[in-house]
């Protein structure tokens, strides 16, 4: 699959960053929700996995996550989303972001055979170290699905290689040692960290957790290959229920057009 490469580097030709946008499955009318983010312009899409102990997610995604299982959100119907996804909008990445009870408990081949079954690109799962990567790398590079690692503040040049290894697709990197949504990073700590990244890796580095803003939004577009923006559109979706598609829309171009921006030159 060739989507996620494809995009990131016809954002480069564009000489902007790309805009990853963020909604949990089952929460609410993911369909038209997911829609509405590639009509606002999202470049890459990631899609939440509900989970009983999302531990690396904030109060919005938590609450998401308790929503879409108390509406009999299954498996099933998150690959059904996805392969509806792909139907419409042949070209938009699609990734699935989660833990990994839901991704391993079929076994990782029977779970990498349905993203790529469904279109699905990539794959973050949040709780499977480097050191475990047999839980579900492998299964996933051999159905030709990216395995999409996390970088964080704390991860130094020793742990670094055993992060990069194996990953593809890009590397999200945590802009916080935190939760989702919660904080906010210095631009000027975010600039390092992408310029560390890039010097070990010819992987796009997308930066999120705590982007909520277009202003935050283009200041890491600066620097950035990607901009992930999660919680504050979840949060739309719970304030808005039935009209959530038309609010995403809206948000979606906001950030849309400051990531588009970011790097232009006022003479």
């Amino acid at each position: 699959m060739t989507r996620l490469p494809s995009t990131f580097a016809a954002c480069r030709v564009q000489k902007r960053a790309a805009l990853v946008c963020f909604i949990t499955a089952g929460d609410g009318d993911t369909a038209a929700n997911l829609d509405a983010l590639v009509a606002g312009g999202a470049d890459v899409i990631e899609l939440g996995m509900p989970f009983t102990d999302p531990m690396a997610d904030g109060p919005a995604i938590q609450q998401a996550n308790i929503r879409s299982l108390a509406a009999g959100t299954t498996t099933a119907d998150i690959f059904a989303l996805a392969a509806g996804f792909r139907a419409r909008h042949a070209q938009t990445p699609l990734v699935l972001m989660g833990y990994a009870n839901p991704m391993t408990t079929r076994g990782p081949e029977w779970f990498a055979d349905a993203c790529q079954k469904a279109g699905v690109d990539g794959v973050i799962c949040v709780d499977i170290p480097p050191e475990e990567d047999d839980a579900l790398g492998p299964a996933l590079r051999a159905a030709g699905v990216s395995l999409i690692r996390l970088a964080t503040p704390t991860s130094d040049a020793t742990r670094l290689p055993a992060i990069l290894e194996g990953s593809s697709g890009f590397v999200y990197y945590v802009s916080v040692a935190g939760i989702t949504g919660k904080q906010q990073a210095q631009t000027a700590a975010i600039a390092d960290a992408v310029a560390r990244l890039k010097a070990a890796t010819a992987l796009p580095v997308a930066v999120g957790f705590g982007v909520r803003t277009p202003a935050q939004a283009a200041a890491i577009a600066l620097h950035a290959d990607g901009v992930v923006v999660g919680s504050a559109l979840v949060e739309l979706v719970a304030e808005h229920g039935a009209g959530a598609p038309a609010a995403l829309r809206e948000a979606t171009a906001a950030l849309c057009a400051a990531v588009h921006s970011a790097r232009k030159v006022t003479v």
